[in-house]
């Protein structure tokens, strides 16, 4: 009888489900990141609630533009390959309008909109990843204390050298 569940199965015999999202869910989703980012925003810098709401609403509807290329384009790319296009094109110095854009934008903190994000991927760690940690013991967590230990000290040392 083995100790873990998984001990007969190879890492990659492990079943993993890949969860695709609608045009809907990506819609509920962004919005839920939106409100969290736009209190973090209303916090974390001195815009007002509707230039942060502009700002939020503008980029809202990038993303929003993103995925529905994603869904429908004939080139299979990642929705953040899309998003990221969209939001570039729509930013450049011939796009009509981009310096508005640009201007309700940077009222946003993009630290704040990381939070959430970085948040979303951290509690989306699958039983794989947990299974693969628990079956590498403890010497797997020692070198990963050491590799970030290792690149806070250089960049510590970089950041002294340069700035």
């Amino acid at each position: 009888m083995s100790d873990t569940p998984n001990e007969d199965l190879s890492f990659e015999e492990l079943p993993t489900e890949e969860v695709k999202l609608g045009i809907a869910e990506h819609v509920m989703v962004l919005a839920v990141i939106s409100v969290i980012t736009f209190f973090g925003n209303a916090v974390a810098t001195n815009a007002t609630v509707p230039q942060g709401l502009i700002g939020l609403a503008l980029l809202y509807v990038l993303c929003m533009v993103g995925v529905v290329i994603t869904r429908f384009a004939p080139i299979k790319l990642p929705s953040v390959a899309w998003i990221s296009l969209v939001a570039i094109i729509v930013t450049t110095p011939w796009f009509p309008g981009n310096d508005w854009i640009l201007a309700q934008v940077k009222h946003i903190n993009f630290l704040t909109l990381a939070t959430p994000c970085l948040t979303d991927a951290g509690i989306a760690i699958a039983q794989r990843e947990i299974d693969i940690a628990k079956s590498s013991g403890w010497k797997m967590f020692v070198i990963a204390v050491l590799v970030m230990a290792g690149t806070y000290v250089g960049s510590a040392v970089v950041a002294q050298i340069f700035l």
